[in-house]
């Protein structure tokens, strides 16, 4: 599913308790880490519910897998991942998730700490980019 398509998904949806039925769909979608992939060299900081996303570097693309242990934010993690699914690292550090959120009407109906939590994800996988691209020591956080 692309991103255009999540978002068309998104605006047919009248209530945001049909929204977050759909994220949590979304989120029961999402592959599981096995237990052995859930350590702390890729967990998220910054999250209240526990969040790990391991890049897998393939032919000059990143791709992501994640896990939470919340449902909810599984589906939010699933987006995320879809957002920067086989894109270079330089594209990663230029996508503007803001307006991605924006467009989905995500920013205003997920709760502070989830939307805390959004962004940490973005900010681990620009790392991940700035670290493929040999600039993580120059990297800082880019969302707010």
């Amino acid at each position: 599913m692309t991103i255009d398509e999540l978002t068309e998904n998104f605006s047919f949806l009248d209530s945001w308790e049909d929204r977050y039925k759909y994220l949590i769909e979304l989120g029961n979608a999402l592959n599981r880490l096995s237990e052995e992939e859930k350590i702390d060299q890729w967990k998220v900081p910054g999250c209240q519910s526990q969040v790990w996303i391991i890049p897998h570097y393939n032919n000059g693309t990143l791709h992501f897998t994640g896990d939470s242990d919340a449902i909810i934010v599984r589906g939010i993690i699933a987006i995320v991942l879809e957002i920067f699914k086989d894109k270079t690292a330089q594209e990663i550090l230029d996508i503007d998730v803001e307006k991605i959120f924006d467009k989905m009407g995500l920013k205003e109906h997920i709760t502070p700490n989830r939307r805390s939590g959004m962004l940490s994800m973005v900010d681990k996988i620009k790392y991940y980019a700035a670290q493929a691209l040999g600039t993580e020591d120059g990297y800082s956080r880019v969302s707010s």
